[in-house]
């Protein structure tokens, strides 16, 4: 018996779109405002859609730049120019043989394959009829526990946005620091006294402590409030594992680990409890899926983390947390929703539209896998058309 023939990729497009935000989010480093990132259409001969997403930002990097940002002028120039070709004509289905081309065609730009990869998946699962968990090895989870993003703004305002977000189901906060000492112990005091006990509060400084002890320092004082973890206090496997060394709280590395050999010598140095694992940040899924399995056999638990993006990119994440066995922790993604179905909710929701046809499910603090082919929901064609923007 043969196999039934898959329509081979026969189209690959790059848009650009900026979705308006619902108030600014920033950490530290940043310097672009989020959601304005780059999207992936790829398509097979009888006309099946795939759709990725690249959340490039420039200034978002690696430890002292061993990984190194990208725009959305730079991933779309390398998925153009030298990623597209090698796809077409290609069986959606060979995601293996897509990475060995794509490497062999360049080094490096993992956020540039991880779009085009994602599109690949979603269109090899339309194909098949099968959610895109299914090609990454099956269903660990379909609820995604959500945990909500606090960015660097006002002590009044985090501390209002944290207390409605836990009325609307969040359990799990994550607070933006490294900025200042005082302001970063002064504000995790101020919202855990607003949401009580109920709720888990973590950190996450990126990178922005300048030296260990100034991170020791400031996480012991947050202590007392009961961090569930602190995320990528310093730059540096070596020196977050000087940090994980000089305080009580459970460590995750997020801008220090984008790939297996990282979960290695974070764990040869001792510098993480936890894992952040990335659609983006490995270059796609499937080795998503690697820095998972690698945490996992070295005893580490993770979450999934990612750069607050769009519904199409944000489905992805989905997939991945629910695929990846070791992704116990509450997922720092968004509750992508469109506009006429946010209700005044706040809870995940970091835009003020989505490109989605229809809003993710949020019941009871977490995301239900959505159901159905490829990625489950449909990307809304009028939204694409409403903000789609010019190239960079």
């Amino acid at each position: 018996m043969t196999a039934p023939q898959r329509a081979p990729i026969r189209g690959v497009e790059t848009l650009s779109v900026a979705l308006p935000t619902r108030r600014q989010h920033r950490w530290t480093g940043l310097t672009e405002p989020i959601g304005v990132y780059l999207l992936v259409r790829v398509t097979d001969e009888d006309g099946t859609e795939g759709w990725g997403e690249a959340p490039a930002l420039k200034d978002w990097s690696g430890d002292f730049g061993r990984y190194f940002g990208e725009s959305r002028a730079t991933t779309r120039l390398i998925i153009e120019r030298y990623l597209a070709p090698l796809a077409i004509g290609r069986d959606p289905v060979d995601i293996t043989g897509l990475h060995a081309a794509m490497d062999a065609q360049i080094g490096g730009y993992p956020y540039a394959k991880a779009a085009l990869e994602m599109a690949v998946h979603d269109l090899a699962a339309r194909q098949l009829g099968l959610p895109v968990a299914m090609l990454l090895g099956g269903i660990a989870r379909r609820h995604i526990p959500v945990t909500h993003s606090i960015g660097l703004i006002g002590i009044d305002e985090a501390v209002a946005e944290c207390a409605r977000v836990a009325a609307e189901g969040i359990r799990t906060i994550k607070i933006k620091v490294g900025i200042d000492a005082a302001r970063d112990v002064e504000i995790v005091g101020a919202v855990r006294d607003a949401v009580g006990s109920g709720v888990a509060l973590c950190v996450d400084a990126n990178c922005g402590y300048a030296t260990p002890g100034d991170a020791i320092r400031t996480i012991r004082r947050m202590e007392r409030h009961d961090l569930l973890y602190a995320e990528q206090p310093v730059a540096g496997l070596a020196r977050v594992a000087e940090v994980r060394r000089g305080i009580g709280v459970p460590v995750m590395i997020d801008e220090s680990c984008w790939g297996p050999a990282d979960v290695i010598e974070a764990v040869r140095l001792g510098a993480a409890d936890i894992v952040s694992i990335y659609t983006t940040k490995p270059g796609g899924l499937a080795r998503g899926m690697a820095v998972a399995a690698t945490a996992a056999a070295a005893g580490l638990v993770c979450n999934l983390n990612g750069s607050v993006e769009t519904g199409v990119g944000n489905l992805a994440n989905i997939h991945l947390a629910a695929a990846a066995p070791a992704a116990t922790l509450s997922c720092v993604v968004p509750v992508s929703t469109p506009a006429e179905a946010q209700e005044g909710r706040i809870a995940g929701i970091y835009y003020r539209d989505d490109l989605l046809a229809q809003p993710m499910r949020f019941e009871d603090g977490a995301i239900t896998l959505p159901e159905g082919p490829g990625y489950g929901i449909a990307v809304d064609p009028a939204k694409i058309d409403a903000y789609r923007i010019a190239d960079a």
